[in-house]
């Protein structure tokens, strides 16, 4: 099976530090070989893989100001797609732009949509809805009116992440610096229960960090420690008494959620989105509506098993399941389209011939 792997280049593969749509490519590109797969990655020219590497934008271009994203982007999907009649399918991870090169090609094209920007972007997802196929990432991420191929979950490499039974004391938000990811809430949180409360992550709102997080920053209870890179992830996650992650948005999925829980770290989060698909209420997590019962979960946290934690994740959202979850999709798309059942643009999709794989909400742990 030969597939070429189309990864953002906004970020490295894998990224240095923030770049969570990079990571998921990384890692099941890396899977993909270890199965034996044929996979070109399409990515920036300093990204690290096992796969050939196909590269036109020679650095990221959130990271060197100098290179216009709009024509690097350009040219990084047209160099893929030039080559698309060398492949078995075309993965596309890079959004909505790549679908407008997909009639140009009769090599099937699989889009894992990490989540909708906005409600704009739907008309070119809409228009290739009966020529493509997609993946969502969880099924609280479905739009109404796309079909899908199937729900793929993220995974982890477990062996990246180590079972920590005896925790610090401090609690930990993980993530963007932005209203949307609650980290406001959090602060209010550890100041309510008097812990200490680490702040990790990309500031993306810079009005936002100085306005509403700064005031409280005083190196002591509430203090930010920036990036973290890869290889200090499970030291930080792992130490954690628990993550909170009381976002206010409805999150496609939180690859920070299933790290913290890879190393037993329970999760409180608001019910929005795909938390309820990935939190296990009570067991892995407290799902809570508010502030009040965030303070009231942060105090129960040392009820939970911190093992059984660990393996609810191994058993539903392991590297390795991800994996599996694509294989089995690639193979009904590419099955299909070597029967020439292909909905082409602008015809009535005939939803008997399009991929018939269900999604798979996450296994029963026992």
């Amino acid at each position: 099976m030969r597939i070429g792997m189309i990864a953002p280049i906004s970020w490295r593969v894998p990224p240095r530090g923030y770049g969570p749509w990079e990571r998921v490519v990384s890692l099941l590109t890396e899977g993909l070989i270890e199965r034996g797969l044929d996979v070109t990655l399409f990515a920036t020219a300093d990204s690290l893989t096992q796969a050939k590497l196909a590269a036109i934008c020679p650095r990221p271009y959130s990271e060197d100001s100098s290179l216009d994203p709009k024509v690097w982007e350009c040219l990084h999907i047209a160099h893929a797609f030039e080559q698309a009649a060398e492949f078995d399918l075309l993965h596309n991870h890079f959004d909505f732009l790549p679908l407008s090169y997909s009639a140009l090609t009769a090599t099937p094209v699989l889009t894992t949509i990490h989540g909708f920007s906005s409600e704009k972007i739907l008309p070119v997802y809409q228009k290739y809805n009966n020529a493509t196929h997609y993946v969502s990432i969880s099924n609280a991420d479905r739009h109404p009116t796309l079909d899908y191929a199937a729900t793929v979950y993220h995974g982890i490499p477990m062996a990246e992440f180590t079972l920590r039974p005896s925790p610090d004391d401090y609690l930990l938000f993980f993530g963007r610096i932005h209203p949307d990811k609650g980290v406001v809430e959090a602060i209010e949180v550890a100041h309510r229960t008097g812990r200490r409360l680490i702040i990790a992550g990309l500031i993306q709102d810079q009005s936002y960090f100085y306005e509403k997080v700064a005031p409280h920053l005083d190196n002591s209870q509430i203090s930010y420690i920036g990036l973290v890179e890869p290889d200090r992830r499970n030291e930080i996650m792992g130490g954690a008494y628990a993550l909170l992650h009381l976002i206010n948005f409805a999150e496609p999925f939180g690859l920070s959620m299933i790290e913290a829980m890879a190393c037993g770290t329970p999760v409180i989060a608001h019910p929005l989105g795909s938390i309820p698909e990935i939190i296990k209420h009570q067991q892995t997590g407290f799902i809570v509506d508010s502030l009040e019962e965030a303070v009231a979960a942060a105090q129960a946290v040392d009820r939970l098993d911190r093992a059984f934690i660990r393996r609810y994740v191994a058993q539903n959202f392991s590297c390795d399941q991800m994996v599996e979850g694509y294989i089995q999709v690639y193979q009904h798309v590419i099955e299909q389209a070597a029967s020439g059942h292909v909905v082409k643009p602008g015809c009535k999709a005939n939803t008997d011939k399009r991929i018939s794989l269900n999604p798979t909400p996450q296994s029963e742990f026992r």
